[in-house]
């Protein structure tokens, strides 16, 4: 399966030389002209890497950068800029940021960051030692925060993904609205509070629609979740 490479750049001249770069370097491509659109993309499917520029209108860049990171987002973030000074590209990277890129660029050099880049995410996720979860259909990679049903990679938003990771690492454990959302939302829950539930329904939907067959998460009535 191809890479997805989501390009955040409202010049839609830029933006369109970039989706032919790297597709005809083999990659997908999605297109976002602004910050807001780019989060939706990310909620819908997560890509494999995001090519970010930094002056966009409303959020900017570095504003999304920081969004993305502060959620729990680890998809690579290769910046595009045509600020060149040392101090912008150090920032950049301490916010997050994993290469940076000066405009005007070579489409040579700029695939071979990409390639670069993919090469490292795939490295930390398959390195010797690193904890796989699986149940059913269901593999969970706490290292690059990586889930597959069926081996097809599942986008999942950050509360969906800790909602997972509890329920899978026990499975037999049934877990309260009340613990679940102390743990992930980290504040206090009242009994009208319907966080958890919309949550834990989009993650149904999302692993049905990836093509498990089987119910994944059962309600335990007036307790709360496990796996089934």
């Amino acid at each position: 399966m191809k890479e997805e490479i989501l390009i955040v750049e409202d010049d839609v001249d830029i933006s369109g030389l970039l989706k032919r770069i790297l597709e005809d370097a083999g990659y997908e491509t999605k297109q976002a002209y602004s910050g807001t659109e780019a989060l939706l993309c990310c909620e819908k499917k997560q890509p494999d890497l995001i090519m970010l520029d930094l002056m966009l209108p409303g959020m900017t860049g570095e504003e999304l950068l920081l969004t993305l990171r502060e959620g729990g987002c680890d998809i690579p973030v290769l910046v595009l800029s045509a600020r060149s000074s040392l101090q912008d590209k150090v920032t950049l990277l301490k916010e997050g940021a994993d290469d940076y890129i000066t405009k005007p660029f070579e489409p040579e050099e700029m695939t071979a960051r990409v390639e670069a880049a993919l090469r490292r995410r795939g490295h930390h996720e398959e390195k010797s030692g690193a904890k796989v979860y699986s149940y059913k259909d269901l593999k969970l990679y706490p290292e690059g925060r990586k889930v597959l049903v069926l081996d097809t990679p599942l986008s999942l938003t950050a509360y969906e993904y800790e909602i997972l990771f509890l329920l899978i690492q026990n499975p037999e454990k049934v877990y309260s609205r009340e613990l679940l959302y102390e743990q992930i939302w980290k504040g206090g829950y009242y009994g009208e509070n319907n966080t958890v539930n919309v949550h834990v329904s989009n993650l149904r939907r999302k692993i049905k629609e990836a093509g498990a067959g089987d119910e994944y998460i059962r309600t335990v009535y007036g307790i709360g979740f496990k796996l089934e």
